[in-house]
């Protein structure tokens, strides 16, 4: 009865309790956000006070540690200094910058140490308190160049370094970059040569001096040095410039062959006719060559940075598929650094970049890249044939169409920060690349088709890129500007012809430029040569058109993980059997697995009831997976279709234009 009446009374108090904190809760106020810091100053038209003063030393490349020093001249009366570290890269599309790879920030004034603040909300943004009549704020930090590839990519070797700016330079906010000047000055280690667009001023020893630039010709303008180096002329005329500018591992990879040399030459004079201008006092084409430093492919407006394999031009027949790198690059000199999607302008480089365009800047640049590669001699027609079909049937296994428009794609650098995905054929992270390439193509054929083969996607690339012959300042555009050009060329409802395979929901594969340029999609048990030969000296293969997965990737070393898969195709028949891309390949049918052993299943598959029994090890288990699979090796190649113009022959034949100073 005691122990009744005690929790009673303990129920009471507690109930009591209750009651009170409730009351008070209903009196609590909620809580409400701070208010938000200042905002960085938006960048305003005017001139900085001075330049910039920016020295690099890149002699510590034994620990790929770049040491940075500025002076910068301090506004009279401004009380503070608020640098900013780029974060928007062009050519990157995404806020990428690698601020998480700097270290030893020091800022001083007049030469005494005053600690800076990093922003409360904008990481790239650093305050530097400033006292009355301060003169020149001086920083110092170290560029942090990833060792291992695991932490990004990697940029520095023994031999050679790639040396982007926007990696080591941080600068005035509030001001457009184009008005804020640098005087640069690089220290190399001993010995090294280098190439860059930027104009020299002096050279003492392994120190070069650079003229006075904007920051925007600066970061536009990277720099490649090493040991290993040779410099070739592709000078289609003598008022268009042209330099390939080779760094290599070893001196030996520079060998390149008087029949190499002359597709490369054929490039520069291809694109010159293509375009018929140019936007460059000279052009450099910044290509190393090196199994040490990661690859590369990003454009510039007098330059490109291109990094392939060591073995480029001594293993030249195994090279087919990388061989539009310098043909996509080079493009972009008119798509997407001289004309640019107008919301993809930024007055300077942390102001958020809109992508909603890259289907013309980089489809379009897709589409050419791969054009000026079969017509410099660089690929025959067969082959980029060959690469067009790959693409084409690539859409076919990949069913994220049928949920994500095309210019949804364009986001994706944004949205991943060009991570990679784990199931891209679903996801379709950024096909206005691929896409794109095949929707001009489609549109090409329609002009042709349109104007009785006397007019072609040529003619809008003279259009609208050939304008302002020799400038410099980038040209922006609208969609509207793309289909008043096209419609200059060939009048047609490009809007609606644009819109609808862009903007729309379109599942059916893009294939209209195929087959109105004379051929079909076609599959066949006969591999294509080239793709094998790359396949068996990478450690890879693609079964995405049969059973529906990839093992190895042409990317990497797949000599360590032989058997693991990089890509499952969504729906495939791997994919329903429950196959996943984390999976390591160890048997088939009872068989340790090699790509000669799989496809010799595939084909008795062909003929035979039974499932293909594959054994697959995912992280420390076994997994028994059976596909029930019958339809045998698939390879994609475009037919010819007999008593169709063959259009496709002709966008892919040698122009017959002469050079524009003939």
């Amino acid at each position: 009865m005691a122990n009744y009446s005690s929790r009673l009374s303990f129920l009471a108090i507690a109930l009591f309790f209750a009651t009170a904190l409730l009351a008070q809760s209903k009196n609590q106020p909620q809580p409400q956000p701070d208010p938000m810091p200042p905002p960085i100053a938006a960048p305003v038209d005017k001139p900085y006070v001075g330049p910039v003063k920016l020295t690099v030393d890149l002699t510590d490349n034994a620990r790929r540690v770049a040491s940075v020093h500025e002076d910068i001249s301090a506004e009279p009366g401004a009380k503070e200094l608020v640098l900013l570290y780029p974060q928007w890269i062009p050519g990157s599309h995404s806020p990428n910058g690698p601020i998480s790879k700097l270290g030893g920030i020091v800022t001083t004034v007049d030469g005494q140490r005053v600690q800076w603040v990093r922003d409360r909300v904008n990481v790239y943004a650093f305050h530097v308190p400033l006292a009355a009549g301060s003169k020149v704020v001086g920083l110092d930090f170290q560029y942090l160049s990833p060792v291992k590839r695991m932490e990004g990519r990697i940029e520095v070797s023994d031999e050679i370094a790639d040396l982007a700016w926007n990696t080591v330079v941080m600068y005035p906010a509030g001001y457009f970059s184009r008005d804020i000047d640098f005087d640069p000055t690089l220290k190399l280690p001993a010995g090294w040569k280098y190439a860059t667009a930027l104009e020299t001023a002096s050279i003492d020893g392994a120190t070069v001096t650079f003229k006075r630039t904007s920051l925007n010709q600066l970061i536009d303008s990277p720099v490649y040095s090493g040991v290993n180096y040779k410099r070739i002329e592709l000078s289609p005329t003598p008022t268009d410039k042209v330099f390939l500018d080779v760094f290599a591992d070893a001196p030996e990879d520079l060998n390149i062959t008087p029949e190499q040399l002359e597709t490369h030459q054929n490039l520069a004079a291809e694109a010159d006719k293509l375009y018929g201008s140019h936007h460059y006092d000279h052009y450099d084409f910044l290509l190393l060559l090196s199994d040490k430093v990661s690859g590369i492919g990003l454009e510039h407006h007098q330059s490109s940075e291109d990094g392939l394999p060591a073995n480029y031009f001594t293993n030249w027949a195994g090279g087919v598929g990388r061989r539009d790198l310098l043909g996509h690059e080079y493009t972009h000199s008119w798509d997407g650094k001289f004309r640019r999607p107008a919301d993809l302008w930024t007055p300077n480089f942390n102001v958020p970049m809109r992508d909603d365009l890259l289907w013309v800047y980089e489809g379009m640049t897709q589409y050419f890249g791969n054009v000026l590669t079969a017509r410099s001699g660089m690929r025959t027609p067969e082959e980029t044939r060959e690469v067009f079909a790959r693409v084409a049937a690539g859409f076919e296994i990949s069913p994220g169409r049928e949920w994500r428009p095309l210019v949804d794609t364009t986001n994706q650098p944004t949205v991943s920060q060009r991570t990679p995905v784990t199931w891209v054929s679903w996801q379709r992270p950024e096909d206005y690349y691929t896409e794109g390439a095949l929707i001009w193509l489609d549109a090409d054929t329609k002009i042709r088709e349109l104007t009785g083969g006397q007019k072609s996607l040529d003619d809008f690339a003279k259009v609208f890129y050939g304008p302002y012959n020799g400038s410099y300042i980038t040209f922006t555009y609208h969609f509207d500007d793309v289909v008043k050009a096209l419609n200059t060329v060939a009048p047609f409802d490009w809007d609606s012809f644009l819109k609808s395979r862009v903007y729309d929901l379109h599942p059916a594969v893009p294939l209209d430029g195929i087959t109105r340029g004379g051929y079909q999609l076609v599959y066949t048990d006969t591999p294509v040569g080239w793709v094998e030969k790359a396949e068996a000296a990478g450690g890879y293969a693609d079964f995405s058109t049969s059973l529906g997965f990839s093992i190895g990737s042409p990317r990497d070393d797949n000599s360590k993980n032989p058997g693991a898969l990089s890509d499952v195709w969504w729906n495939s028949p791997a994919f329903k059997a429950g196959v996943t891309p984390d999976m390591q390949l160890l048997a088939v049918n009872g068989t340790a697995y090699t790509p000669a052993v799989l496809k010799q299943a595939i084909v008795a598959a062909e003929n035979d009831t039974k499932p293909i029994k594959l054994t697959f090890m995912r992280g420390n288990q076994l997994k028994a997976i059976a596909i029930d699979y019958h339809r045998g090796l698939r390879y994609p190649s475009l037919q010819r279709v007999e008593g169709t113009p063959a259009r496709l022959d002709d966008i892919l034949a040698p122009s017959k234009s002469p050079l524009p100073s003939e």
